[in-house]
């Protein structure tokens, strides 16, 4: 079998994405609530007891919020980093020591059939991370909650046959929201999310021949729109001479219901 993904939830309510081949089920983080993420589990025909391991980003609530309930629920294994290890131990309840294992940023393990590479983020947590997961030849990346890409990260993400790249927020709707004035300026930030823009002008540096498919991720509910994001990160992409629909496609993802489990 080839890697499949679902990416179960996407957004500031919650995130949660399912990975599986012949031999390996994997989440990466847990940001929904226990009972949420079974449901989903079980809207793509997964059964949450064959989950091999848990990978932890960052310690945010909306990625960790159901990860001591799986975690002590159905006995799963939880990697993170030294760091982050140490908020969960304050914000997730017990896990069991023989469930908690150490996975250090920059750092290449591998569960299963599948190789994860670590690599770290710039974002406003003890030390986040995200991942690229190899199988057969085949890459995904995944790159959400972070302020900028540097260019370390294009280079790690570059090569990937699928990626999930953020595109948080609208600039000018982020401007004009609500948001207290300190919440928009920790957004904006270098710790904080890419706005559309940001997006599309990383991955045009990141796209490369091996790339098919593109999810737009982590949306803000109160400051982006799905079409607003992909049409400001199609056009980028097209100034890029970057074939958007033929050479690779955008896809959307939700904060309430799973993408479609394909294969990369």
């Amino acid at each position: 079998m080839t890697l499949h993904y679902s990416i179960l939830a996407s957004g500031s309510t919650g995130n949660a994405l399912y990975l599986q081949t012949e031999r390996t089920r994997l989440l990466v983080d847990a940001g929904l609530t226990g009972k949420k993420l079974e449901q989903l589990l079980i809207e793509i025909g997964q059964d949450p007891r064959d989950l091999n391991a848990i990978l932890v980003t960052h310690e945010h609530s909306d990625h960790i919020r159901g990860l001591g309930v799986m975690a002590r629920r159905f006995k799963i294994p939880v990697y993170a980093n030294a760091q982050t290890w140490r908020e969960l131990d304050k914000l997730c309840g017990p896990i069991d020591s023989d469930q908690k294992f150490h996975f250090e940023r920059g750092k290449v393990i591998t569960l299963g059939d599948v190789d994860i590479e670590s690599y770290g983020l710039s974002h406003d947590a003890r030390e986040p991370m995200s991942f690229c997961f190899y199988h057969e030849g085949k890459k995904l990346g995944l790159a959400t909650d972070l302020g900028y890409v540097s260019s370390k990260i294009k280079g790690i993400l570059r090569g990937s046959d699928v990626l999930i790249f953020e595109a948080n927020h609208d600039v000018e709707m982020l401007r004009m929201s609500r948001y207290p004035w300190n919440i928009k300026r920790r957004i904006l930030s270098d710790v904080g999310h890419l706005s559309n823009e940001d997006s599309g002008e990383a991955l045009a540096d990141i796209i490369s021949d091996e790339t098919r498919r593109v999810y737009l991720a982590h949306l803000s509910l109160d400051n982006n729109m799905r079409e607003l994001a992909r049409l400001t990160v199609e056009q980028i992409l097209q100034a890029a001479d970057i074939d958007v629909n033929r050479q690779v496609m955008l896809y959307d993802t939700y904060p309430d219901r799973p993408t479609s489990l394909v294969a990369v």
